[in-house]
């Protein structure tokens, strides 16, 4: 009996599971070594395992400049993005050779190119972000009244005498044109039929909310006549005006060195 025991035992055991009680382990322990071998497997240097794929980093693949060639036909936020990803890509993506040809995009159509953005040294990724900034700024200094020229026209409110004087509104030529200077005081061209020699001052006034460093108010004054308020064009440009008179500064990106203050104010 204890033969046929044994051998209904060897009959219902095939595989040899008693194997794997004894510490033998079989076909099963075969497998999981396979699995542990395909999972210990090298990645290749730069890049990760996903899956069945291998991913690796574009510019270990592509190199230094054929990835200044792709984010080249980026947007400058993307490009900018692109700075956090490593050490490696920030060295590719704040490159002169990329943001140059950035600067000249964001310059492109602008009535004023900021001083602060053409300082010597500057790298072309820090000239874009200040050109940025600059561009949003409201409050405007002395430096940029004075390095501007400034068209000067009556508005429709003004009395007719003053309008009949204004060849903007009588269409006979060109605006007139006025000047800011770093001594306080505005002058005119000669011959202008309006200004009539008259001493001139003006002074910028700011304002701001005690403790919070908000502006409150912000104003041009010349002489005693009402204030002039000031805003910023989409193309950097300055306008000021009040219920009289309007100023616009005039188009000078061309000007070497840039305008404005040299240092970044917001």
């Amino acid at each position: 009996m204890m033969g046929l025991g044994m051998e209904r035992q060897s009959n219902e055991d095939p595989e040899g599971v008693g194997d794997d009680m004894l510490g033998g382990g079989g076909e099963r322990k075969f497998g999981k070594r396979k699995r542990e071998e395909e999972q210990t497997e090298e990645v290749p240097q730069g890049g990760k395992f996903l899956g069945e794929e291998v991913l690796q980093d574009p510019l270990e693949v592509f190199g230094r400049d054929i990835m200044v060639m792709i984010l080249s036909n980026l947007d400058a936020r993307s490009v900018a993005l692109s700075l956090l990803v490593s050490r490696a890509w920030h060295g590719v993506a704040s490159s002169d050779r990329l943001w140059s040809s950035k600067c000249e995009e964001l310059w492109h159509g602008k009535a004023h190119i900021p001083r602060a953005s053409q300082a010597r040294g500057l790298s072309k990724l820090a000239a874009y972000s200040i050109s940025v900034m600059d561009g949003r700024r409201t409050r405007i200094l002395r430096d940029d009244l004075c390095d501007h020229a400034w068209e000067f026209h009556f508005t429709k409110a003004a009395p007719e005498y003053w309008r009949n004087l204004d060849p903007y509104w009588k269409g006979t030529g060109p605006s007139m044109r006025r000047y800011f200077h770093p001594d306080g005081s505005q002058t005119a061209d000669p011959g202008d039929q309006v200004w009539g020699g008259h001493e001139c001052c003006y002074c910028i006034v700011t304002s701001f909310f005690v403790g919070e460093g908000r502006i409150r108010e912000h104003y041009v004054r010349i002489n005693r006549w009402p204030r002039l308020l000031i805003s910023r064009k989409e193309d950097w440009s300055w306008e000021m005006s009040n219920c009289i008179f309007h100023y616009n500064s005039i188009r000078d990106a061309d000007k070497e060195g840039g305008t404005g203050p040299l240092s970044l104010l917001l």
